[in-house]
């Protein structure tokens, strides 16, 4: 097993005296796909705003490619390669979709013309015929492209999909696959955070399961999805 790249030991968050997540360990190798799923209140989005830096946590330690994220504010962290998408599009509603692009392109530093990277991009998400159009003009699944494009042009190491295939037709959740099978071909490990469990099952290699801010379970989905404790949390049983 290759070291890993993103590293979470005992992560604990609390709110007033509501405890969110309960040490939580969890591993990613290198170019891995892991599915993170649970019901809702489960932990699943608290925890990855303590990985991204949205969130400060109370306890345990995160570290990326063996780099500690404790204490950086969410930029540093993506400048270290870590970078995500949100459950709800927020693009800048006065920039073009070229111009969303180009902002993280720009603020990575990377060489050459950022208008040149930004359309490549965007070309990688099928979106190219879309560059000059503002945000409120754009379906709900190319606005989940515009996400994917402006989190590639970080160039990431690690991209966290947040329920990118919500609200989207059984067509559109292919086609976001499609994508984020695309770009982790070319190397970058993916956390999908989803509730289309036809779409988790499909993508990940891996399953962790939340329950009431505790991890249940971890392995692969077959193993994962015939545990019982798994069955109970799905119907409410726990």
């Amino acid at each position: 097993m290759s070291e890993a790249l993103l590293r979470a030991e005992g992560v604990g968050k609390r709110f007033g005296g509501f405890t969110a997540l309960h040490a939580v360990d969890l591993e990613l190798r290198a170019g891995e796909r892991l599915g993170l799923i649970g019901p809702n209140g489960s932990g699943k989005s608290t925890f990855v705003n303590c990985i991204s830096g949205d969130f400060a946590a109370h306890d345990g330690r995160v570290s990326l490619g063996g780099q500690a994220l404790d204490g950086l504010k969410p930029h540093r962290r993506a400048r270290l390669g870590l970078a995500r998408t949100f459950q709800l599009p927020q693009p800048f509603g006065s920039l073009s979709v070229l111009e969303n692009v180009r902002v993280p392109v720009l603020f990575a530093g990377q060489a050459g013309s950022a208008t040149a990277r930004a359309m490549q991009c965007l070309e990688q998400v099928e979106m190219a015929g879309k560059a000059d159009c503002l945000p409120r003009e754009l379906t709900q699944v190319e606005l989940r492209r515009l996400e994917l494009a402006r989190a590639i042009a970080l160039e990431p190491k690690l991209l966290i999909a947040d329920e990118a295939m919500a609200g989207l037709s059984n067509a559109e959740v292919d086609q976001i696959l499609a994508l984020l099978f695309r770009l982790n071909a070319a190397g970058t490990a993916i956390i999908m955070i989803e509730h289309i469990m036809r779409a988790v099952t499909a993508f990940a290699e891996r399953l962790v399961v939340f329950v009431a801010g505790r991890k249940i379970a971890d392995g692969t989905p077959r193993e994962v999805l015939a545990l019982q404790e798994v069955e109970d949390a799905y119907l409410g049983r726990q």
